[in-house]
C-alpha cells in the first residue's frame, strides 16, 4: 500500500516537472537550445568581420572574435547562416585590449597582470527590434607577472573570446 502511494507520488513529481521545464524552454513562441529563446520567424543570423580598432592589436584576435560568434550560434541555435541581412545581424569592432598591472606584492611588485578585451556590437534583431542593441561588452583574465603577454597571449584570448561571445549570445538569444 506505501509503495504504491509513493509511486503514485514519483510520477506526479516527474509529470509535474516535466511541464514546468517545457514551459521554460520553449517561451514567446520560439525554441530553445541551451537557454536561447529564438522567435520560431528568425531563420538566419549573420557575423560581420569584426576589425580590431584597439591602440594595441593582437593579430589573430579579429579573426578568433568573428569565427568563434559564428560558431556559437551554429551551434547552439537552428539558425542558418547567411553572409549578410541575417534576422540576427552582428556587426562590431574590437575598442580595447589592455594589459596592466592587476595586483601587487607588499614590496610594490606587480604580481599577477589582466588583460582585458573590449568589444562594441551592434545587434539587430530584424524579427523584434525591441530587442536589438548597440553595447560594449568586456572580459579580462589575470596572468602571472614573471611571464610576457606574447607567452600566454593565444591562450588568454581564447579563453576571454569565449566569454564575450558567450555574454553576446545570451543578451541576443535570451528575453530572460
Amino acid at each position: 500500500m506505501l509503495n504504491k502511494i509513493f509511486h503514485k507520488l514519483a510520477l506526479a513529481v516527474i509529470v509535474a516537472s516535466s511541464l514546468l521545464l517545457g514551459g521554460c524552454i520553449f517561451m514567446k513562441g520560439g525554441y530553445s537550445l541551451s537557454g536561447a529563446s529564438i522567435p520560431e520567424a528568425a531563420k538566419t543570423f549573420s557575423v560581420a568581420y569584426f576589425p580590431n580598432n584597439a591602440p594595441m592589436v593582437s593579430p589573430t584576435l579579429s579573426a578568433t572574435l568573428t569565427e568563434a560568434l559564428k560558431d556559437k550560434f551554429s551551434r547552439q541555435t537552428k539558425l542558418q547562416q547567411v553572409d549578410e541581412n541575417g534576422d540576427f545581424a552582428f556587426e562590431g569592432e574590437i575598442v580595447g585590449y589592455t594589459s596592466a598591472t592587476a595586483s601587487v606584492s607588499s614590496d610594490n611588485y606587480a604580481v599577477l597582470n589582466r588583460l582585458t578585451i573590449r568589444v562594441k556590437v551592434r545587434f539587430t534583431n530584424v524579427i523584434d527590434p525591441d530587442n536589438s542593441f548597440n553595447r560594449e561588452f568586456s572580459a579580462f583574465a589575470d596572468y602571472e607577472s614573471t611571464k610576457l603577454l606574447t607567452e600566454v597571449q593565444s591562450e588568454l584570448d581564447e579563453q576571454i573570446v569565449e566569454e564575450i561571445v558567450t555574454d553576446i549570445f545570451q543578451a541576443a538569444a535570451s528575453n530572460w
